[in-house]
């Protein structure tokens, strides 16, 4: 496998099978240093287990997975020290003092960073005698990104870090992130299902779908390629078969309305010729986009 240092995550043929389920199915990806890369998915796309194996935590079925140039499964603790990680859960100990958990980091990483520690904490109210189990979950979350941005990483992984907070909470987060002089000075990769975040923050879009990569570009590159048409069609239109590069389709209003990939004006051709009297082509949005495109394979069930 190749070591380019330029790569700060690198999988090839990477597999994970559970029984007779492939969480993994032969994933080949390299996320490129610098930047924050947003990696998206159904449930069930393979996102946590990529995680797992990427961060040493459990082994592949077949496959290799490498990060910040090391086989994954033989980090060191100097190797560990260079990945920063936020998860969902926030877990910190409840008994512990917010000025406690501080200093142990502090002892445990020789590149901390103080100042990134207080540029993240300054967005919450959080104070150093505070015990953990006293801290909001918003809090929590801003603490856990703190130590982990103090910490000095030069790869910051963030697995839903604002899963279950509130509108007021998340943008405490996204803000604290973008705002952090030691965020730029690392590569970030961040899981959300959160569409609006990940327009917010990220430079690059990753979606996993049944454990393999179907795209990974600009945010921007990926909304252009769906295109949304509205067409007056008498009676009830194509059949959805017949329609290239459909990803869903709706009458409102006795209007058809398709989202459709990688199609150009000859679209309209294509909806003219099956009788529409009038077509429009409108933008669509970044969520609506994804969610089309991961909704397209789950709309039946899988045979077995």
């Amino acid at each position: 496998m190749q070591t380019d240092i330029d790569y700060v995550i690198e999988t090839r043929a990477l597999c994970k099978r559970y029984g007779r389920k492939l969480a993994l199915d032969h994933l080949d990806l390299a996320i490129p240093r610098g930047r924050i890369h947003a990696i998206v998915g159904a449930n069930g796309a393979g996102k946590s287990t990529l995680f797992r194996i990427l961060l040493g935590f459990m082994p592949p079925s077949a496959g290799q997975a490498r990060i910040l140039g090391k086989d994954s499964q033989s980090l060191s603790a100097q190797d560990r020290s260079r990945i920063g990680f936020v998860n969902e859960e926030h877990t910190l100990p409840n008994w512990m003092r917010v000025a406690q958990v501080m200093a142990m980091q502090r002892h445990q990483y020789g590149r901390w960073n103080q100042q990134a520690f207080d540029g993240v904490i300054g967005h919450y109210n959080v104070l150093p005698e505070q015990k953990i189990g006293q801290l909001s979950r918003g809090e929590r979350a801003g603490f856990n990104l703190a130590l982990a941005l103090a910490q000095g990483p030069e790869l910051l992984v963030l697995d839903e870090p604002t899963l279950g907070l509130d509108v007021v909470a998340k943008r405490a987060f996204l803000e604290s992130l973008l705002q952090s002089n030691a965020a730029d000075a690392c590569t970030v990769v961040y899981c959300s299902h959160q569409m609006e975040e990940i327009e917010r923050v990220a430079d690059n879009l990753i979606i996993l779908e049944h454990g393999q990569l179907k795209h990974m570009s600009a945010p921007e590159e990926f909304t252009a390629r769906v295109s949304h048409w509205v067409a007056d069609v008498p009676f009830k239109g194509p059949e959805p078969h017949t329609v290239p590069g459909l990803l869903e389709v709706q009458r409102i209003d006795g209007l058809h309305h398709f989202l459709v990939l990688d199609q150009d004006a000859g679209f309209e051709h294509f909806l003219r010729a099956c009788g529409a009297r009038s077509v429009q082509s409108m933008p669509v949005s970044l969520d609506r986009a994804v969610n089309a495109f991961l909704a397209k394979n789950h709309a039946a069930p899988i045979a077995v």
